[in-house]
């Protein structure tokens, strides 16, 4: 897994400088689940330039109460600690990527 793994206690530490998206998920969600090889994939990717992975929404609850979190998936990219773009639901990798690349 190439993938980063977000907590409460990491979070804002690991988002605080570059490019990140964080995909927040949890287990029992199937959308999530279906996310999960495509999150794997623009990790890889974007190796080196942006930071990919995902915060489980079960076991960290406040970082998803901070930024309401009301659905999953919730995929937010952050440039050096802002949140910059926010998307709901299943996406698309090219449109990840796409806002990967303007984040960059």
């Amino acid at each position: 897994m190439s993938e980063f793994t977000f907590t409460d206690a990491n979070f804002v530490a690991e988002t605080a400088s570059g490019v990140v998206l964080v995909d927040f998920w949890a287990p029992w969600c199937g959308p999530c689940q279906m996310m999960g090889p495509v999150i794997e994939e623009l990790a890889t990717e974007f190796a080196g330039k942006a930071k990919i992975g995902k915060l489980n929404v079960d076991d960290n609850n406040q970082v998803a109460m901070q930024f309401q979190v009301m659905s999953i998936p919730t995929i937010k990219i952050f440039k050096d600690g802002k949140e910059v773009a926010s998307m709901l639901g299943m996406q698309s990798k090219d449109k990840l990527a796409a806002e990967i690349q303007n984040a960059l």
